[in-house]
């Protein structure tokens, strides 16, 4: 990922997403009996990290696995989270036939800010955190916007994981998040670890040299590439078939 990009401001990259496609949702299939969550709990509150960097929801043994590579930045993202989140996770995930798996693709500085900053929250947090950035992403992303040029141009000197800090900090990410529990020093120190920075140029890496992903939103079915679906129209068909 380039410089360029990352110290892209929102106003700029948010169309880095692919263009969105309508389909014609299919009736529902019928679905398999679900599996009993762990006691005390449902499939939902079960969070976890997983060992190729993202976090997923769900049981963990589920006959079905559906990954999504996604930007926070991404408006088309945004549709789909809008669409199908709250479905995949009352009706799919509760099932225990289906884990939800997100992995960050960031497309730009912006993302790149706010994804470090929800992914070093760790399992417990990140959903709630994931919901917050789509819910709002106008609001937020929106002063990245106006950061004044010779402040762009200044960041384009410094090393990338100060220049992502001190652009989220331009953009007013610090008081945002802090609204949501992340206090300063917690937005400081996540902003300040090559370990999360890592963590987050390897999914990138592994979305598009692995998985030949080109955009956002993309989803994975039982370790297959659902091409041509973006929108939860064009997936949920797909989920049904695989679940069959």
């Amino acid at each position: 990922m380039t410089r360029l990009m990352l110290l892209a401001a929102t106003a700029l990259t948010l169309a880095a997403c692919n263009d969105s496609k309508t389909a014609t949702p299919a009736a529902d299939a019928a679905l398999p009996a679900g599996v009993a969550a762990p006691a005390g709990q449902t499939w939902a509150d079960v969070v976890a990290a997983t060992p190729e960097g993202g976090f997923r929801m769900g049981n963990p043994d589920a006959r079905v696995k559906l990954v999504e590579y996604a930007s926070l930045t991404c408006p088309h993202c945004r549709e789909f989270h809008e669409a199908a989140a709250e479905t995949i996770k009352s009706k799919y995930v509760a099932s225990g036939n289906v884990s939800y798996e997100y992995r960050n693709f960031v497309l730009n500085g912006p993302d790149y800010a706010a994804t470090v900053l929800s992914r070093c929250q760790g399992a417990p947090a990140f959903f709630g955190l994931l919901n917050a950035f789509y819910a709002d992403q106008v609001g937020w992303t929106e002063p990245f916007g106006r950061i004044p040029k010779p402040e762009m141009e200044a960041l384009s000197k410094l090393a990338e994981e100060q220049a992502i800090a001190r652009m989220a900090e331009l953009g007013g990410l610090a008081d945002y998040v802090k609204l949501r529990g992340i206090p300063r020093a917690k937005f400081d120190q996540c902003l300040a670890d090559p370990a999360q920075f890592k963590a987050v140029n390897d999914l990138r890496n592994q979305a598009v040299n692995e998985y030949k992903l080109t955009g956002t939103p993309s989803f994975i079915i039982n370790g297959a590439v659902q091409e041509g679906s973006y929108t939860w129209a064009d997936l949920e068909p797909k989920l049904q078939a695989a679940l069959r």
